[in-house]
């Protein structure tokens, strides 16, 4: 392939993969969107469906080790990351025909478990593929489709059930968008550039053997890992501001899709900071992220809203940058493996520090809030000093 042609090639390949996942993002967002209730006219109580929404996220970060470990021993990305997606839809639609809250538990969990299996494969793809048109630009436009579907998919499944009335048949509505994700996915996989002469090198045969924990990648976890631990859930800001009477309850779901239309914005926009400033501009997801929560648990209105595009800004920067920089701080042909233990490391964090959060809320607001600060900015620190050794 011509050297000319490669960012064309690369850029329409990075486009092709961010539509898939806005697809993909639309069928389980949507899903997702009404999981709660659904399981509920189920019979699920309150803590069944806690345990389920809290076992599938759990699962699924931890899921990515293996998957990005099985990725790099097979040298098949693509087998992984088709039967990921495969499962990640399938199991939506398929919510629809579910006669229990435990048969839909084990589709909610199946679901997860999709979107794990084919996550690390699909970045350090992602990663390799997008490098003559910049990581960082790459991984911004993957993050900004990303959150068209996220944002698409709850508005029309409510729009499905305020017309047709019900959850399932919204649920089994949510197969075109699948179907569609699929589709993308066939076409996306033949677009896929041959490597520049200047990629990454590719492995020998045989196992792995550059080490994986290099000193930048051990900053790099360290400060994901805080960054995870202090990073606010959105549903512990919506609480709040539901329960302190700062917005009335039918306008948290728009606050939040507005939280969304920020973080594509600042996906965006951060990517192409990455590709100029380098890793350290990774540290910007912990500066941003440390004063949201403040924002929002200590002030009025106002502030609120300030919060929660905050809030958007910082998940727009963490999941355009953050994946972006994996690439760099991490052997070449570890990657998936790298992005399996990233994913894994902050998964598991933020599962953590949600938890605590949640308690220190219930004593005082203020301390979940002082809590989210320091290991933000702590993260920030490690992030930061990763930066300088990946130049």
């Amino acid at each position: 392939m011509a050297p000319a042609r490669q960012p064309r090639t690369a850029f329409r390949f990075v486009v092709a993969l961010g539509i898939v996942s806005l697809f993909a993002d639309a069928t389980y967002e949507g899903a997702r969107s009404v999981l709660g209730p659904y399981l509920a006219t189920l019979g699920a109580g309150a803590a069944a469906v806690g345990v389920v929404a809290g076992a599938g996220e759990l699962a699924g970060y931890l899921l990515r080790l293996a998957a990005g470990y099985l990725a790099d021993r097979l040298r098949r990305p693509w087998l992984l990351i088709g039967a990921g997606y495969a499962v990640n839809q399938i199991s939506v639609p398929l919510l629809a025909l579910a006669g229990t809250w435990p048969v839909a538990a084990a589709l909610v969990i199946a679901e997860r478990a999709g979107k794990a299996i084919r996550t690390p494969a699909r970045d350090a793809v992602l990663a390799a593929a997008s490098q003559p048109v910049g990581r960082g630009r790459a991984f911004g436009i993957h993050e900004a489709l990303d959150q068209v579907g996220a944002v698409a998919g709850p508005l029309a499944v409510a729009g499905f059930v305020a017309w047709l009335g019900g959850y399932r048949v919204a649920l089994a509505l949510l197969g075109v968008p699948a179907a569609l994700c699929l589709a993308s996915l066939a076409s996306a996989r033949r677009l896929e550039p041959a490597p520049p002469s200047d990629a990454d090198p590719p492995p020998d045969d045989g196992a792995p053997s550059a080490p994986l924990i290099t000193p930048a990648f051990r900053w790099y976890l360290a400060g994901a890992a805080l960054l995870g631990l202090g990073f606010a859930d959105f549903p512990l800001l919506a609480f709040h501001i539901e329960r302190a009477d700062l917005a009335a309850a039918a306008a948290i779901p728009a606050l939040y899709a507005f939280a969304m239309g920020i973080d594509a914005a600042a996906a965006l926009a951060a990517g192409e900071w990455f590709d100029r400033a380098g890793t350290a501009t990774t540290a910007l997801a912990g500066v941003l992220a440390a004063g949201a929560p403040a924002l929002v648990f200590l002030g009025g209105t106002a502030a609120a809203v300030a919060g929660v595009a905050l809030w958007g800004a910082a998940m727009g920067v963490q999941e355009s940058t953050l994946r972006a920089g994996v690439a760099h701080a991490a052997p070449a042909e570890r990657r998936a493996t790298a992005y399996g233990l990233f994913h894994a490391v902050f998964g598991v964090a933020w599962f953590a520090g949600s938890a605590a959060m949640g308690a220190l809320y219930g004593a005082a607001p203020g301390a979940a809030a002082a809590f989210a600060a320091a290991a933000c900015a702590g993260g920030a620190v490690l992030l930061a000093a990763a930066g300088r050794l990946t130049r």
